[in-house]
């Protein structure tokens, strides 16, 4: 399972459990090829009390009907309004300005301006939107986590302030798949993962679900065959098929996976949704029975260490008689 929380993220938290306070809207910006992985349980926990924007952006990379699917979902919920976007095109970005005013009709003007808290997991696109919003390069951009490091206030409008955190994670990612997903969009820095295993997740969902864009991108033959495949096939034949060959013609598994990895993220395979919002629920599902699982066989534990020492006091004192 993939983990990764370093220092500059507690700081994080922390700085944004200040700054909620005085926050009037929360803009949560989310992959549109992961929305539900990309949603951040401890930012749901930290701002639980503030109305959210769930904004999904990169749309122009994702499957439009999954996500259809996936603003159906978050609309659905209380206090939320969630929309779709490209970051890098201006006219959609600026439809967020209505949207969080909308959140919080009671807020604007010049006495009263809306206070909005924009945050997401690392490299979302957060910093290209904010580029896109004021017209000119505030904040740095690029495709690896990690790049914005403090906080910024931003002045979009008189009447409205925008406060840009950096990319934040959360401690522990309990769905593996989430782990996976996160580290195939860049949300998660190179060394926490492997990228032949992360390969492999992702051509798991893409012989699934897209196993037509898959057999197109890398000339792999008939879609059905493909679908039928392992994960390992595929992988290997990729690399063939791509020239990452080591000495003898064996396939160097690690350059097939960064080719995988890389065209994800590029969007060359074309349009992709890695999940379904019933598929993550079922996945959400399973990781909080397995969490009650393992607090129960925790407790377990702790009871027969507790009463093995009983037992040996008990030893001792009919020893002693």
């Amino acid at each position: 399972m993939i983990q990764w929380f370093p220092g500059h993220m507690h700081l994080t938290q922390k700085a944004i459990a200040a700054r909620v306070k005085d926050i009037d809207v929360v803009i949560e910006l989310l992959d549109a090829r992961l929305p539900g992985s990309s949603a951040n349980p401890l930012l749901a926990q930290l701002t639980a009390a503030r109305p959210t924007l769930k904004v999904l952006n990169k749309q122009d990379l994702a499957d439009p009907a999954r996500t259809a699917a996936w603003l159906d979902w978050y609309n659905a919920r209380p206090e939320t309004r969630a929309i779709a976007l490209d970051a890098s095109v201006a006219a959609p970005a600026r439809a967020l300005i209505d949207a969080a005013q909308a959140l919080a009709p009671q807020r604007g003007g010049l006495a009263r301006p809306l206070r909005v808290l924009i945050c997401g997991v690392p490299n979302v696109g957060k910093s290209t939107l904010i580029n896109t919003l004021v017209g000119r390069r505030m904040a740095k951009t690029g495709d690896e986590a990690g790049i914005t490091r403090m906080e910024q206030r931003i002045l979009l409008a008189d009447d409205f302030y925008l406060y840009d955190t950096p990319g934040m994670l959360w401690p522990r990612i309990a769905i593996a798949h989430s782990g996976y997903f996160l580290a195939a969009s860049g949300a998660i820095g190179r060394n926490a993962y492997d990228d032949e295993v992360v390969a492999l997740e992702l051509l798991a969902v893409l012989r699934q679900d897209y196993a037509a864009l898959l057999a197109a991108r890398f000339g792999l033959g008939d879609p059905a065959d493909v679908a039928a495949r392992t994960d390992d096939a595929l992988l290997a034949d990729i690399g063939r098929r791509r020239g990452a060959l080591q000495a003898g013609g064996r396939v160097n598994l690690q350059k097939a996976a960064e080719v995988v990895i890389g065209e994800f993220r590029a969007g060359t395979i074309g349009r992709i949704t890695l999940e379904t919002p019933e598929r993550f629920a079922a996945w959400a599902e399973a990781a909080r029975l397995a969490d009650i699982e393992r607090e129960r066989r925790r407790a377990e534990r702790a009871a027969r260490r507790k009463g093995g020492r009983g037992a040996h006091r008990d030893d001792s004192d009919d020893l002693e008689d």
